[in-house]
């Protein structure tokens, strides 16, 4: 029996492993009372409705597996798309707004990097004090207005296909995700982030540019987060002060079940990928069953408890089986000195 838990736990080492089991469990169930769910415009749609989410998700692992978090991303969000509706409704023309919105996006990243690499405060302060700021920075320019009425061309790439059945946001992300895998698991900087998160002493005394790494770490999480905002009010096609309030809970929910550790240090992107279908799998398929909004949530926030919750359980249970293996072996060996 205690062998046969000891390979269940060492199963858990593979968490993807899990992960593809429940995503497969996810997409059995949804096929059973989701009409319509395998069609091609299902499947796209699947990844449309929350499509600039996942995108922010993939830099969200970077900042996690270095043993940071933020918070103000989805802020962030709201802030580039309130910024560029305001700059257009004023009569700044739609591609410099778009730029500036960018620039502003930049700068947030920015602000938040100081604080955290250089200031050294806490990641978890700074940018839960950048959710408040940028949301409140957000409402000054919006108020409690809707502003559309954006250019067709914009609205176009924000809720048409631009490949094939593709739209502009997924192809960004499909692009996004190659290209964060090659950096996070085959390049010396993927290295440097796994290597500094709570060691980032013991880093800084072995040479490696700490505040540097979490810098640009912070300043790339802003300068992603502004696009993945942009697109989302491409695709509503108008923006409120509350655009993307609440995102930040499915983006950090989709980094932890994908297995990376809230303390840093470990946790693949294949894994966030793989919580990212089980996510978007069991919304599209509540959503197609008729559950409410407020039943995924629910839902959504239980699975970022459980996400924590397991792999730490599991952890400790091995912790305890090894040490209980150690203490038999040391009595197994004093029992031969007894005896004589």
């Amino acid at each position: 029996m205690r062998n046969r838990l000891v390979l269940g736990l060492s199963a858990l080492k593979s968490w993807e492993t899990v992960l593809v089991l429940i995503l497969l469990a996810v997409i059995a169930v949804n096929s059973r009372i989701a009409p319509g769910y395998f069609s091609v415009g299902n499947q796209v749609n699947l990844f449309v409705l929350s499509i600039e989410k996942i995108i922010v998700a993939l830099m969200m692992t970077f900042i996690i597996i270095n043993a940071e978090i933020d918070l103000s991303v989805a802020s962030v969000m709201g802030l580039a798309a309130c910024l560029m509706a305001y700059l257009y409704a004023n009569g700044v023309p739609m591609p410099a707004a778009l730029l500036i919105a960018l620039l502003a996006g930049l700068l947030a990243g920015l602000w938040n990097g100081f604080w955290v690499a250089y200031a050294r405060l806490p990641s978890l302060v700074v940018t839960l004090a950048g959710l408040i700021g940028f949301r409140g920075l957000a409402l000054v320019f919006v108020e409690d207005r809707s502003i559309g009425n954006f250019p067709d061309w914009l609205n176009r790439l924000g809720q048409r296909p631009l490949v094939g059945p593709f739209p502009l946001a997924l192809l960004v992300f499909l692009l996004g995700a190659v290209v964060a895998a090659i950096i996070l698991h085959f390049s010396g900087f993927g290295r440097l982030v796994y290597v500094i998160d709570n060691s980032a002493e013991v880093a800084r005394y072995s040479g490696v540019q700490v505040r540097r790494v979490k810098m640009l770490l912070f300043t790339l999480s802003g300068t992603i987060a502004t696009p993945a905002g942009l697109l989302y009010a491409a695709r509503l096609g108008a923006v409120r002060g509350s655009t993307a309030q609440g995102f930040e809970l499915d983006i950090i929910t989709m980094v932890l079940l994908g297995g990376v550790s809230i303390f840093g240090g470990s946790g693949t992107l294949w894994g966030v990928l793989l919580s990212i279908l089980i996510i978007l799998n069991l919304r599209n398929g509540m959503g197609l069953a008729g559950f409410s909004a407020h039943v995924q949530t629910g839902v959504i926030g239980f699975l970022l408890i459980l996400s924590v919750l397991i792999p730490n359980l599991a952890a400790a249970i091995r912790e305890r089986l090894h040490r209980r293996h150690l203490a038999r072996g040391e009595r197994l060996a004093a029992a031969p000195e007894t005896a004589s």
